[in-house]
């Protein structure tokens, strides 16, 4: 019997393919690059067709590792959640440039909406709100202003990432998952159906869209790869996530740091609602039956640490900023708002800007370093006060994702936030709940419960810092904010 799962994790900076045993040992890994483009401020664009080449090569490393495609029981995929794709059925090819979950060029659009009162309805129906973040607006500004999108007619197919992976490895199966679909913001989150209200809203057509479906069972064989492997699991990376941190059960958190950071608390089948602008999301269907999340959403984490790195030389590597941070006491007065793509969650100001503050002569390179590791403490402070608002407080914090890895940056969290933080041996959970679905969807486990136990051990960072010393960081944080939403 085939011993072996492939997981394809799509990221939005590079996609991987990870081969797992089922006890949950990563066998293997590949990964590839993608290419960002940035036609102009504020757009960020992904080309599709290099999505899917370095996928297949990534793919193909980690089938031949297996020793073969008949050793390899199921795949499962995850994926960067809002990108949106748009290809020919005929061709199999894509139409036009993938338009990435980070771009703001709807913000106009999604703020005459809000002025217009559309906000509460679709909130009320989808759990989300008007931004430019979600793929709806996306889509009817791509039907609106590219000519090749009409001009194929009934021959455009229109969908996430793991949509547009499924589509090429079977050949012409249109379908998207339950989770993806909930982040599009035409889906009614309680009925799991594209909804009609909303696609009037943005002028989507319904027949453009995939066939909505769980998160595991069949969808589906490849044959690219010699012997026929079923695709058994289909999920969104911060619900992969969650599933991966084995937060099945109500008031479950985790918090994941990589392009972005994003904190999911598990609410069960009752679906959550938000006072304090946090999303309402489905964090897996099984069997048709939806369990859902609270969301909250930071733009930038990990992708901040790259533009110190890649754009303004600060760093060699990404590893050496925790080194950086331990050579100074403190952030020297020193703040940075990371707002490079706006910022989400809680304000939801995609106008909003970047700064550092608190610049003088006596501020080093680490203390810009620092102040960059410690924003991610002070976003995600700001969760939580939102989360305890709405009555979803944390007890403890499971963190993963590749900023994760850093020590100072998993003790910062648990001092700043004063609860235990956990993080788990492998960091990738992203992709253990890809492969835990895909296991649940090919039979190999009775239940999501029974393919937890691929996490693995974890380590625990427990609060040690003076409570007078958080809140001097804390006053400082806000006063940072509220310059950058003032400006």
């Amino acid at each position: 019997m085939a011993g072996t799962i492939l997981v394809i994790d799509e990221g939005t900076t590079s996609t991987r393919a990870m081969l797992f045993a089922l006890d949950g040992h990563c066998l293997g890994s590949a990964q590839r690059e993608l290419t960002q483009h940035y036609p102009a401020p504020g757009l960020v664009e992904h080309d599709a067709a290099e999505i899917w080449q370095r996928t297949l090569e990534c793919a193909r490393e980690m089938v031949e590792r297996a020793g073969g495609a008949e050793r390899v029981a199921a795949i499962g995929i995850t994926n960067q959640r809002e990108t949106i794709v748009f290809w020919d059925k005929t061709t199999g090819e894509p139409l036009a440039p993938a338009i990435v979950w980070q771009d703001r060029r709807t913000a106009e659009l999604c703020a005459a909406l809000k002025e217009q009162g559309h906000e509460a309805a679709v909130q009320a129906k989808t759990g989300l709100l008007l931004d430019p973040y979600f793929s709806a607006s996306k889509i009817g500004w791509a039907l609106a202003n590219w000519p090749q999108l009409r001009e194929a007619g009934h021959r455009l197919a229109v969908g996430t990432v793991e949509s547009w992976l499924v589509w090429k490895l079977t050949g012409g199966r249109h379908v998207t998952d339950a989770t993806n679909a909930s982040r599009t913001a035409l889906m009614a989150i309680g009925s799991g159906g594209w909804d009609d209200g909303l696609l009037a809203l943005f002028g989507v057509p319904r027949a453009i869209l995939p066939e909505i479906v769980d998160c595991a069972g069949r969808f589906g064989e490849t044959r690219l790869f010699g012997a026929p492997i079923p695709i058994c699991g289909l999920v969104g990376d911060q619900q992969a996530a969650t599933i991966g941190q084995a937060c099945l059960e109500p008031g479950d958190t985790k918090a994941t740091y990589g392009t972005g950071a994003f904190v999911l608390t598990a609410t069960g089948t009752a679906l959550p609602s938000s006072r304090h602008r946090l999303l309402a999301t489905v964090a897996w269907q099984l069997d048709g039956q939806r369990h859902y999340a609270l969301e909250g959403s930071v733009f930038v984490a990990g992708s901040l640490i790259k533009w110190l790195r890649d754009d303004l030389g600060l760093l060699a590597s990404a590893a050496e900023s925790e080194a950086i941070a331990r050579s100074v006491t403190d952030n020297g007065g020193v703040f940075l708002v990371p707002a490079l793509s706006g910022l989400g969650a809680p304000w939801w100001r995609p106008d909003a800007r970047a700064a550092i503050s608190g610049l003088s002569f006596s501020a080093k390179r680490a203390h810009v370093i620092r102040a960059a590791l410690e924003a991610q403490a002070h976003q995600t402070h700001d969760l939580k006060t939102a989360f305890a608002g709405d009555g979803c407080d944390w007890t403890r914090l499971r963190i993963d994702g590749g900023m994760a890895a850093n020590d100072w940056l998993a003790q910062d969290l648990a001092d700043m936030l004063g609860i235990e933080v956990e993080r788990p041996a492998f960091v990738e959970t992203t992709a253990i709940g890809a492969a835990m679905l895909a296991g649940v969807g090919a039979g190999l486990f009775a239940t999501l419960a029974e393919a937890a136990a691929l996490r693995g051990e974890t380590q625990v960072f427990r609060p040690a810092m003076d409570s007078q010393k958080r809140q001097v960081r804390l006053d400082g944080w806000a006063t940072a904010v509220k310059a950058v939403l003032d400006s």
